[in-house]
């Protein structure tokens, strides 16, 4: 039994050591073969004083540049996005860049100073990467999007560097995140008690929505996300099973094993130091008027954050332009579960 076991582990870690080669595979057409002046590339630069990491995938690279701001906090998603690719991409249309902030993923150190883990500082570092996008492709403006975390920060950011973006797309917006998460766990306890869900009754009894200091971070770590996704109504609509992210970190090309680990210690490390600063925000009040275009695209089914409050928020915001697209068939990743419309949606905005 035990030279079972070792024979187990020892495939498995040689699976994820030659899935592991830390170079993205060049975009490849229908047919499979490689995209002739396309930009399939991880890159390294120094951005305010760390080094940090980015993948930058296009068909064209003459084409609009998209800098694509990653949730979590701590939780860069392009080998989930590519592990749900289907025929259509982003990257037909736009040169995206995915950026991995600081403290996350191949751009995770162990030396970090908490002290620069601050809203302030992501701001900084996303003008420096726009700067750095802008000046490599020759580009006067870009355009920005921010998925849940990230669209807090795509909030901040667009609100001190206007000048920077063409437009600004928030998916799966955060708003006020406190009234959000009640929200979302006044929902699960209806739900849980008409269908007789004891597991998550019991887990639900254990935390006050109402009480000063929710939601706590053991709610948020240990089972929040675990009960939203079993009812479909957090990361995916569909389902997400709790090996997807494991599997598709396993089988992404583009990181290192040093960098798949560096994953999780990221996402853990970015959680305790950014998102305490979320849950003290309300965009409704800091975040209210805006010089450039915004929009939201949202899935009816999230509950990982309101899509109602999220609708609410546009409705109350001032900018030149702005407009909400729902989503009937997502959760918090319309991009992943509905990538043809969202793809429409986005050469709408663009064009």
């Amino acid at each position: 039994m035990l030279f079972l076991i070792i024979g187990i582990i020892f495939i498995s870690l040689h699976i994820v050591f030659i899935n592991s080669p830390g170079k993205l595979p060049p975009l490849k057409d229908t047919q499979g073969n490689k995209i002739q002046g396309s930009i399939s590339e991880k890159v390294w630069i120094d951005v305010n004083g760390i080094r940090q990491g980015m993948f930058i995938r296009g068909e064209n690279s003459q084409n609009p540049i998209v800098l694509y701001l990653h949730g979590g906090p701590g939780t860069p998603m392009l080998q989930f996005i590519t592990y749900l690719e289907k025929e259509v991409r982003l990257e037909k249309y736009f040169t995206v860049c995915y950026w991995e902030q600081r403290g996350s993923g191949m751009t995770y150190h162990k030396s970090t100073d908490p002290s620069t883990m601050t809203a302030e500082q992501m701001v900084e570092d996303t003008r420096q990467v726009t700067e750095y996008l802008k000046s490599r492709f020759g580009q006067d403006k870009i355009y920005l999007i921010g998925h849940s975390w990230g669209s807090y920060l795509g909030v901040k950011t667009i609100e001190k560097y206007p000048e920077d973006y063409l437009a600004y797309v928030g998916i799966g917006q955060v708003t006020n995140q406190v009234e959000s998460e009640r929200l979302a766990y006044e929902f699960m306890r209806k739900h849980a008690q008409e269908i007789h869900d004891q597991d998550v009754i019991k887990q639900l009894e254990k935390y006050n929505p109402y009480d000063r200091c929710f939601p706590q971070l053991d709610y948020l770590v240990k089972g929040r996300t675990k009960m939203l996704n079993k009812y479909g109504i957090g990361h995916l609509h569909q389902g997400l099973s709790p090996t997807d992210i494991p599997k598709s970190l396993f089988v992404f090309k583009g990181y290192t094993m040093i960098e798949k680990v560096n994953w999780f210690l990221g996402a853990d490390f970015s959680m305790v130091h950014l998102f305490p600063t979320v849950l003290e925000d309300d965009l409704f009040t800091s975040s209210a008027k805006f010089e450039i275009p915004f929009y939201i695209v949202q899935g009816d089914y999230d509950y990982m954050v309101s899509s109602v409050l999220a609708k609410k928020y546009l409705e109350s915001i001032e900018a030149p332009k702005k407009e909400f697209f729902s989503f009937s068939n997502s959760a918090h990743s319309p991009n992943m579960e509905e990538p043809e419309k969202f793809i429409e949606v986005f050469r709408k905005i663009a064009s």
